[in-house]
């Protein structure tokens, strides 16, 4: 006998696990969410969200709370590089100063790619954003301090056993589907599941504190300040975290600060605290400390992210360093991408077979973003090379000499500025990666590829070029429905439901998808679009630039926003084209 039994269990109620829990709700699945700490993370982790992630976090109906929580969009127009902060004569002299995630909206290309623009909120608010959501979706399912002791899987489920703590008592649960997303604690070492890649790169300390810094920290745009230490030769990073003031007036700061792998000093706090007071150079300046948290900078992904019917999600399947802000978006984006395909499987309109394309696509994506994360914190190393900071011989003055030479009029250091600068300008590889973030594709039976070569990119990091080739995310476009409203691409998939874009005269294609919907109960929809004729018309022609078909031909997309298929042109026989394209993405046969 089982207590309860739910189609899906979620262990974990971090970033992936509450977006999971809100997803599937949304999509009609039901679940059970357990966490077995009390609260939401108290750490000072994860705080830029990117513009995927925002659709995502639009879906779940959290997004205008985050907005409004986050950091005004022209408090994180750029991040900085400086030489120290305070306490010395040169301190806080500014090296370079990078655009960063759309300059608040100056960057055309961020307005282009997406209606949602990135922002900032660290994770110890963003969660119990999420959580409150999450309990507001499925009431009462969403537990805290409820602990997964033990579990079991067979052919049609999972038994698992749940440890209320504050009831002490201890009660099971039947599933179809297990999801961990309980970072990598629990359910993943069970399953014999490694963790594979680069460990102990770095031994790191971050400080949540309450400090008044308003008087050092300049460059009112500026979020992350990267502030390489001349007196200490290391990189130290200070971040705002509000919350209710932002930029150099923030209530509260996280500070960053490196030690080597097997430093004593980074167990003891008060000598943390006496390294980041020398490090800032702010003295005996008052700061109120919250939390002092040691981490270990690790790029990692796990062996398998599907176990039978158990899936990784978000830390349990991969973890990054926090440069590139790849971490917790991708635990979303995981979340987002297992969702639909749940629901689809649960229902009945899917077999099993779709959710088997959960690894393949994801997978692709997080070792991309991890090694973009572990690539991004070591080309700041090389800055500091560059810099000739990076040497744990350097005295004090030797190392504000070696600074000095970046504003020195001494024609024998022009060439060495140029280097510097150029090392500093590349940096933009981690605050205008647009292309990770944005353009990432997926490539798996639940893709159709129509045999057209992939495109060689402008820039694979910093450039996204958007694009309807099977497996591209939809690109965005503004459209005007009959009413006046106007609305993104991207509002036309409904949660759950396909979406077949024909050209303004695909009309077979159109008759084709209704014809399939109503055969065989389908969560299928279907417009046509064009600038003067459609049922949504294309007033910028922007959707017939990006669109790559001709008015007679048809893209298929998948609830995630993700192209599954596209038919360049008219067809013959559209229905069984179209029939044919969905049973392969679902996994059945829907010829009949």
């Amino acid at each position: 006998m089982t207590d309860l039994d739910v189609p899906v269990l979620i262990v974990g109620g971090g970033g992936a696990g509450l977006t999971a829990s809100a997803l599937l709700s949304q999509l009609g699945v039901e679940t059970l969410l357990v966490n077995a700490t009390p609260t939401t993370s108290t750490l000072p982790k994860a705080h830029v969200l990117n513009q995927r992630t925002m659709e995502i976090l639009t879906d779940t109906g959290a997004a205008s709370e985050i907005y409004r929580r986050g950091t005004p969009p022209e408090q994180m127009a750029a991040t900085g590089f400086y030489a120290g902060f305070a306490g010395h004569t040169d301190a806080g002299r500014r090296l370079a100063k990078l655009e960063a995630w759309g300059a608040a909206g100056a960057d055309p290309d961020w307005a282009a790619a997406s209606p949602c623009a990135t922002t900032n909120l660290p994770q110890i608010r963003l969660e119990p954003v999420l959580r409150g959501r999450a309990e507001t979706l499925a009431p009462g399912r969403v537990r805290f301090h409820q602990e997964l002791t033990g579990f079991h899987q067979d052919d049609d489920g999972v038994t698992a056993t749940v440890q209320d703590r504050d009831a002490d008592e201890a009660y099971s649960v039947r599933a179809r589907y297990l999801l961990a997303c309980d970072a990598g604690r629990t359910v993943g070492p069970a399953l014999g599941v490694e963790m594979v890649g680069a460990r102990d790169v770095a031994k790191e300390i971050s400080i949540h504190m309450t400090a008044e810094l308003s008087a050092w920290a300049t460059d009112p745009d500026v979020l992350i300040r990267w502030i390489w230490v001349p007196h200490m030769g290391t990189l130290s990073v200070l971040v705002p975290m509000g919350p209710e003031r932002w930029g150099p007036e923030s209530e509260e700061w996280v500070f960053h600060l490196n030690y080597p792998a097997d430093d004593p000093r980074a167990l003891d706090d008060t000598q943390v605290e006496a390294d980041m007071r020398q490090a800032l150079g702010i003295d005996d300046h008052p700061i109120e400390i919250h939390k002092i948290t040691r981490w270990s900078l690790e790029g990692i992904v796990a062996s398998k992210l599907r176990v039978g019917r158990v899936f990784l999600v978000g830390d349990a399947a991969h973890r990054h360093p926090p440069t590139g802000g790849l971490g917790l978006t991708s635990a979303v984006q995981d979340a987002h991408n297992l969702a639909w395909k749940l629901a689809a499987v649960l229902d009945g309109t899917a077999s099993d077979r779709l959710l088997d394309s959960y690894e393949p696509e994801r997978r692709s994506s997080v070792q991309r973003n991890v090694d973009r994360s572990v690539e991004n914190a070591l080309n700041h190393l090389a800055i500091g090379e560059a810099l000739g900071l990076v040497d744990p011989d350097l005295t004090p003055a030797e190392g504000w000499a070696r600074v000095r030479r970046l504003w020195s009029d001494d024609p024998t250091d022009a060439e060495h500025r140029r280097h510097v600068a150029r090392m500093l300008v590349s940096q933009s590889m981690e605050f205008r990666e647009h292309n990770v973030e944005y353009g990432y594709t997926y490539d798996s039976p639940a893709v159709i590829d129509d045999g057209t070569p992939a495109p060689v990119p402008v820039d694979p990091i910093r450039v996204y070029e958007p694009s309807t080739r099977p497996g591209s995310p939809l690109p965005h476009a503004w459209l005007d429905a009959a009413d006046g409203a106007r609305l993104s691409t991207l509002d036309l998939v409904r949660p759950g439901r396909f979406l077949l874009m024909a050209g303004e005269d695909g009309h077979d294609w159109c008759e084709a998808a209704a014809k399939l919907a109503e055969r065989h109960g389908l969560p299928l929809d279907a417009v046509r679009i064009g600038h003067l004729d459609g049922d949504y018309l294309d007033p910028r022609c922007r959707w017939v630039r990006l669109r790559q078909i001709s008015p007679k031909g048809a893209v298929l997309v998948r609830p995630d926003r993700f192209v599954a298929w596209r038919h360049l042109d008219a067809s013959g026989d559209p229905q069984a084209k179209l029939a044919a394209a969905l049973g392969e993405v679902l996994g059945r046969d829907l010829s009949s």
